[in-house]
C-alpha cells in the first residue's frame, strides 16, 4: 500500500523517489527514477546503509528483496513479507560526480490482533457489578476500541501502552446488570488504518439470572354464569420458574372437574357462583418467589341486563333535572337584572334636587307614590 509522499530531487541528473506505507506482512515497492541519465548507475540502500541493489546486481542476500525493473532511468525493487524492523529511511543514489541522493521513508503499519473480551461471568446474577475488558495487541499506530450493546454504541474507558514499536490497547466497560441484559450481545470492535476493509471484533452474550415476576391474564372482563374462563399465569424468570402453583382463597383448588390446570393455565369450563373467590398464582426459582392474585366475581346474566336498564333510566332523569335547573337560573338572573335597573333609575330621579343621599331616597319614594297616584287617576 503506497502513499504519495513528497517527491524529492529535481529534473535532470537528480533521483526522484516517493515515501511508501505498507501493512505488516505486505509487499513494499521502492522506485527510483532519473531523467536525462547518461547511463550512470542507480543504487538502493536500506536504513542501515547496506546496499540492496546496485543497478541490476543484488548486493544483500535477503530472499524477500527482489528486482522489479532496472534501466538507465529507473531502479525499482520490492520487499515482501515486510516486518516492523524494515521501517526506516531508504536511500537511492545516483553515482555522478558528486554522488546525488534522494531518500524515501518506508512506514510499516502494525496490524492489531483479534480482540479478546475478559471479565464475563456466566451466568451473572441480577444486581451484579461486572467489568468487561477488551484487549488488542500489536497495533501501530495505536488502534481504537469501540463498544456496542447489540447495535447501539456505548462508551468505555480506553488505555494505551507501548510495547516496543507497537501498542497494547484495552478498553473497560462497567455494567450493573439487570434482567434487561439477559441475552444482550456486547461487542468490542477494533478500528485501525490497517483494517480498513475488515475490522476485527469480538462478541460476548450475557446470561443474567433473576427472580421471577408473575402476572395473571384473564380472558373475560365481566365473567358470567355458564361462561368459559381462562386464567393464564405469565411468569418470567431465569432459570424458568416452571411449574406454577394455583390456589383459591389460600387453599388447594376445590373442584378439579370444572377447574382444569394445564401448565400455567387455569380454565373454568362453566362458571357459577361457587367459583367466586381470590385465585393466586405462585412461581419460584432458586433466586426468589413471586405471586399474583385475581379476584373472581361471577355475575348473573339476567341481573346484569336489568342493572344496565336501571342505570340508563337514572342517567336520563339526572340529565332532565340538570337542564331544568339551568333554565331556572337563567330566568331568575334576567328578572333580578331588570328590577335592579328600575331601582337605580328612580334613585337617580330623586337625587336631582336632593342635598344628600337620604333625601334622594325619600324623593325617589315620593316620586314613586306620585306615579302610582297618577296611574290611578288615569284609570
Amino acid at each position: 500500500m503506497a502513499s504519495k509522499g513528497r517527491v524529492q530531487g529535481a529534473s535532470g541528473q537528480y533521483p526522484l523517489v516517493q515515501n511508501v506505507t505498507v501493512t505488516q506482512g505486505g509487499t513494499a515497492n521502492l522506485t527510483c527514477r532519473v531523467e536525462y541519465n547518461d547511463n550512470t548507475s542507480l543504487q538502493w540502500s536500506n536504513p542501515a546503509q547496506q546496499t540492496l541493489f546496485f543497478g541490476d546486481k543484488k548486493a544483500l542476500r535477503d530472499n524477500r528483496i527482489e528486482l522489479v525493473r532496472a534501466s538507465s532511468s529507473e531502479l525499482t525493487i520490492s520487499i515482501s513479507d515486510v516486518s516492523l524492523s524494515d521501517e526506516g529511511m531508504y536511500t537511492c543514489s545516483l553515482f555522478t560526480m558528486p554522488v546525488r541522493t534522494a531518500k524515501a521513508y518506508l512506514t510499516v503499519l502494525g496490524v492489531p490482533e483479534k480482540p479478546e473480551i475478559n471479565g464475563l461471568k456466566k451466568p451473572a446474577v441480577e444486581g451484579d457489578y461486572i467489568t468487561l475488558t477488551c484487549i488488542t495487541q500489536g497495533s501501530k499506530p495505536a488502534a481504537d476500541l469501540r463498544w456496542f450493546r447489540n447495535e447501539k454504541e456505548v462508551k468505555g474507558a480506553k488505555e494505551v501502552n507501548a510495547e516496543g514499536k507497537t501498542f497494547k490497547v484495552q478498553s473497560s466497560l462497567q455494567l450493573h446488570v439487570d434482567r434487561n441484559d439477559d441475552g444482550v450481545a456486547y461487542t468490542c470492535r477494533v478500528d485501525h488504518v490497517a483494517l480498513a476493509l475488515a475490522p476485527q471484533q469480538a462478541t460476548e452474550v450475557l446470561e443474567v439470572q433473576y427472580a421471577p415476576r408473575v402476572e395473571i391474564i384473564h380472558s373475560l372482563e365481566v365473567p358470567q354464569e355458564g361462561q368459559y374462563l381462562k386464567l393464564e399465569c405469565v411468569s418470567k424468570g431465569n432459570p424458568s420458574p416452571d411449574p406454577v402453583m394455583w390456589t383459591k382463597d389460600g387453599v388447594e383448588l376445590p373442584d378439579l372437574d370444572r377447574m382444569i390446570v394445564d401448565g400455567r393455565e387455569l380454565t373454568f369450563t362453566s362458571l357459577n357462583k361457587t367459583d367466586n373467590g381470590t385465585y393466586r398464582c405462585e412461581a419460584s426459582n432458586h433466586l426468589g418467589r413471586s405471586s399474583a392474585e385475581y379476584v373472581l366475581y361471577v355475575y348473573d346474566p339476567n341481573a346484569l341486563g336489568q342493572h344496565g336498564t336501571d342505570h340508563a333510566l337514572i342517567g336520563g332523569v339526572v340529565a332532565v333535572v340538570v337542564f331544568v335547573t339551568l333554565c331556572l337560573i337563567i330566568v331568575l338572573g334576567r328578572y333580578l337584572a331588570r328590577h335592579k335597573g328600575t331601582y337605580l333609575t328612580n334613585e337617580a330621579k330623586g337625587a336631582d334636587d336632593a342635598p344628600d343621599a337620604d333625601t334622594a331616597i325619600i324623593n325617589a319614594e315620593g316620586n314613586h307614590a306620585h306615579a302610582e297616584e297618577k296611574k290611578e287617576y288615569f284609570i
